[in-house]
């Protein structure tokens, strides 16, 4: 039987170019409605005028709500996805919930083209957020659950390629506004790009089980089965335990004491079987699972860590940072939020995200961590001061485009490299065989941070 050392190589670094893909794949529906909100905001956010003047114009706070309705399915998914993943099959939730968001993204792409009255059509861009976002909680928790039986660079990678899905859509964004096509055609082509992102991913799911790497590291019954036997080889000597073979059944002839006529033969250690059936029972007890709370007793930190982090972050971007007006109008004003608001932060979260796979400081056992995490507050009353329309109480103090553009580096630097470390050091807390169950739980925590913060955007929306 191999053990972890005798583990094939991924040739090609295949299984770690299909895990960067599947990364990307997970956060597209969050990026691709968050970065068209300006497409939203358009059809949305209409003026009634009377007689030359203007009597109404109603605001539908978009980017609160679609940030909240993105956030609350994931939380609720994701709890259920930690406690009843066992009980549904790993294809049925990943490949599933896949399908679904390529259907969900075609329709999205199909209302481009039809016309809607305004509160019809938020009822509906809602309804399509909140379905799209659940499905990405099952398939975000069980991909992370999953990349946590591989050793903890693939981990690293696939947080990497969660990072590239927001620069994947500032740039589709981009693309689209610099098109000489009308605004209808040009958003279409955007969301037919995520459809086409969507359908690369379920293939590239598909094939990993093909993959000689993958199924060694991915099959838990083996991976359990390894440990048993390092356990039984441990515990009957380590002298002679090239000698030391087990016959019988713990729940028949050890149990009675070979009384049932199941032979019990131990060779080389002169294990007696009452000590073989304690042996079998050591590895009974170290293969199973552990509950849901014993493995948050062990990664509670690490929880807290990426609450705070997304807290913090889903607070002010994008509700607040898309409100930012830059200080030359013209031509450079239609890509200001595109570039500096969203390109800026999905670029600095992919490359805070990517430096732990060569940097991972502070370690997992020092307190300096949490105390880096909550450092991060800082930002967002440095946000708020930077110069946001549509404000009450906080005067502008930051008005430069480059002054916005460096709290935004800042901030999503210190944003992927945080959430990235509070996701790779929770499975390196726990057993192996725990890994998963700690990676499940560490989505629905992740997912708690998204919720607070996106609650949180609206009251700090109304003080600035």
């Amino acid at each position: 039987m191999k053990g972890r050392t005798d583990a094939p190589r991924d040739r090609g670094w295949l299984v770690g170019i299909i895990f960067f893909i599947l990364g990307l794949g997970t956060l597209l529906p969050w990026n691709f409605f968050m970065t068209a909100s300006m497409y939203f905001n358009s059809r949305l956010n209409k003026t009634e005028w009377s007689n030359g003047t203007v009597v109404s114009h109603k605001e539908y706070y978009f980017n609160n709500w679609m940030t909240l309705l993105s956030q609350l399915p994931l939380l609720l998914c994701t709890l259920l996805n930690s406690f009843f993943y066992q009980r549904i099959s790993e294809m049925v939730r990943i490949a599933g919930s896949l399908v679904f968001i390529f259907i969900l993204f075609i329709l999205t792409a199909i209302l481009v083209k039809i016309p809607m009255e305004e509160d019809r059509f938020f009822s509906v861009t809602m309804a399509t957020i909140w379905f799209i976002n659940s499905f990405g909680a099952v398939l975000q928790g069980s991909l992370f659950g999953l990349v946590g039986l591989l050793p903890q660079k693939y981990s690293a990678v696939f947080m990497s390629g969660q990072g590239l899905a927001g620069t994947f859509a500032a740039i589709a964004m981009l693309v689209s506004i610099a098109s000489d096509t009308d605004p209808e055609t040009a958003a279409l082509g955007y969301f037919i790009t995520p459809c086409v992102g969507t359908l690369i991913t379920l293939l590239s799911y598909l094939l990993l089980p093909r993959l000689e790497f993958a199924r060694f590291y991915l099959d838990k019954s083996r991976s359990y089965e390894v440990e048993t036997a390092d356990e039984l080889l441990k515990v009957t000597g380590s002298g002679s335990a090239e000698n030391c073979k087990l016959y019988g059944h713990a729940n028949g002839s050890l149990a009675n004491g070979g009384a049932s006529g199941e032979e019990v033969e131990v060779e080389g250690a002169g294990v007696s079987p009452k000590q073989a059936f304690l042996t079998l029972e050591q590895a009974e007890v170290r293969d199973r699972k552990s509950t849901v709370m014993e493995v948050f007793k062990k990664i509670w930190v690490m929880a807290f860590c990426v609450v705070f982090v997304f807290t913090v972050t889903l607070a002010v971007f994008p509700a607040i940072t898309v409100d930012v007006k830059t200080i030359y109008p013209g031509k450079w004003e239609p890509y200001f939020i595109s570039v500096c608001c969203f390109l800026i932060f999905n670029v600095c979260d992919w490359i805070g995200r990517t430096v732990t796979t060569l940097v991972q400081w502070p370690p997992k056992e020092s307190f300096l961590f949490p105390g880096l995490v909550v450092s991060r507050v800082v930002f967002v009353p440095l946000l708020m001061f930077c110069n946001v329309q549509r404000r009450s109480y906080f005067p502008v103090l930051f008005s430069h485009d480059a002054a916005f553009a460096f709290i935004m580096t800042l901030f999503s630097l210190s944003n992927g490299y945080c959430v990235c470390l509070s996701m790779s050091y929770a499975p390196q807390l726990v057993a192996p065989k725990d890994a998963e169950t700690a990676g499940a739980l560490m989505t629905f925590f992740l997912a708690l941070g998204l919720s607070i913060g996106a609650a949180l955007s609206f009251l700090l929306r109304l003080l600035v």
